[in-house]
């Protein structure tokens, strides 16, 4: 095949691909010449070094479809300007980026459509749909907290599926602080770090999932304290995710804390009742069962007892599920058949625990465990924190101390002061004293 009727093939694929628009074809591609091809290496040859730069930078368009038209791979193209020859300095940006990673992490099967939202999860879930919409724009970092299990890794992959699917030119990164480490290390030892580098700092949104673990690498804190910086500069989305904050995240470089929490920090909670039975008729229906097989007290039992994180419900779920099928003889699944597929080692605990107490608490006064323990001196909040507090201290017995750690660290005299608060309220206030008792008896 000659040059001139190979490379009319090439223009006339990507014009009919629609890639460009027609002035942009008409005023860059359509007067360009193929003017040699040779080992798998491709010189096109254009008029101006403007036309020149742009070619240049749709590079890998122009290799696709030469390689496509010859059924070969890795076609290498340069462009050059009329009589100028091959040596002719192309743009900067020319040269493509090495991917060090190949893939972009994202799984598809995590979305907010299948998101169960509840208060314990409302301002991470509003927070994270935010910077989807439009990364980069409202709060970069964006640094997602709370236990493990409580769905901070589905949110960092709804954000991935949101932008691929309405930006798809956009591109995304989901990747664990584990394995961000492991391809620093070996991309040092195998040369490509700066390969590596500039595929993370070519990135639009970047997320990256327990970030805890990076404490302690210093190599990886030093590369990734460039990229995190460089991608904030330009105005990309990064969105962080750890079972702490950052200020407590030990073995972290200070200027890394600085810039981790110069964004916007998000907590996660352990589900609450409703956000819980809400969660399991979702497994169920994502597992094409049939909901009425399931009595609404048997799904009550797994999450009054098995919501401490939304694994331990669908576990729970599972063991539910394999129990009724061998021994459930017609089919149903009732409160009977949940206390039989918990006896003996799927017993939940029942001793009570500072834990449960704030999450009863919380749930009395429409809060987050977040907010129970948190900063916030709103009047609620404040008053629902001592009742919580002055619980913990009556039915626990726990030193002063040690009710301060559960509670964001603060002092003894802080807790001391909250249970005489209480203790003196409950004398003068009807309604204390009434919340009180109904909490009390949820307790017991």
């Amino acid at each position: 095949m000659y040059l001139d009727d190979l490379w009319h093939e090439v223009k006339s694929m990507i014009k009919k691909s629609e890639y460009f628009d027609d002035t942009i074809y008409e005023t860059y591609f359509d007067n360009s010449q193929l003017t040699n091809l040779n080992n798998n290496k491709a010189v096109i040859a254009v008029d101006s070094y403007f036309q020149q730069l742009i070619l240049s930078n749709e590079i890998s368009v122009i290799s696709s479809s030469l390689s496509r038209i010859l059924n070969i791979d890795d076609i290498e193209c340069e462009i050059v300007i009329k009589n100028e020859g091959t040596n002719t300095p192309i743009a900067q940006f020319s040269k493509p980026v090495e991917k060090v990673i190949q893939e972009d992490g994202v799984s598809p099967n995590h979305t907010f459509e299948n998101f169960v939202v509840g208060s314990s999860n409302k301002e991470s879930h509003s927070a994270a749909l935010g910077c989807a919409y439009r990364p980069g724009q409202f709060f970069t970092p964006l640094f997602i907290y709370g236990n493990s299990g409580l769905g901070k890794t589905h949110l960092l992959h709804a954000i991935g599926n949101y932008v691929k699917n309405h930006n798809p030119d956009s591109s995304v990164l989901y990747i664990s602080s584990s394995d961000f480490v492991r391809h620093v290390a070996n991309s040092i030892s195998n040369g490509t770090i700066e390969d590596f580098k500039d595929q993370m700092n070519n990135l639009d949104v970047l997320l990256i999932d327990d970030i805890q673990f990076i404490a302690g690498k210093e190599k990886s804190h030093e590369i990734f304290f460039h990229i995190f910086n460089e991608l904030v500069n330009n105005r990309k989305q990064i969105v962080i995710t750890s079972d702490r904050l950052p200020t407590d995240i030990k073995g972290l470089e200070d200027r890394l804390i600085s810039r981790f929490s110069s964004g916007l920090s998000v907590g996660v909670d352990s589900p609450e009742f409703e956000t819980a039975m809400a969660i399991l008729y979702m497994k169920i229906r994502n597992q094409s069962l049939d909901e009425n097989l399931f009595h609404e007290d048997a799904l009550a039992y797994i999450a009054t007892n098995f919501s401490d994180d939304i694994r331990q419900l669908e576990g729970a779920l599972n063991r539910l599920l394999f129990f009724s099928i061998e021994f459930s003889e017609n089919g149903q699944i009732t409160l009977d058949t949940a206390l039989s597929a918990f006896r003996g080692d799927f017993t939940p605990p029942k001793e009570l625990d500072p834990k449960t107490i704030k999450r009863i608490v919380a749930d009395y006064y429409g809060l987050t465990i977040t907010q129970l323990v948190g900063k916030s001196r709103t009047k609620a909040i404040s008053n629902a924190r001592h009742i919580a507090i002055y619980l913990i201290r009556k039915h626990l017995d726990l030193a002063y101390n040690k009710i301060g750690e559960e509670f964001g660290k603060r002092d003894h005299s802080t807790i001391i002061s909250a249970c005489d608060k209480i203790e003196k309220g409950i004398t003068k206030d009807p309604i204390l004293a009434s919340a009180i008792i109904e909490l009390e008896k949820k307790l017991l």
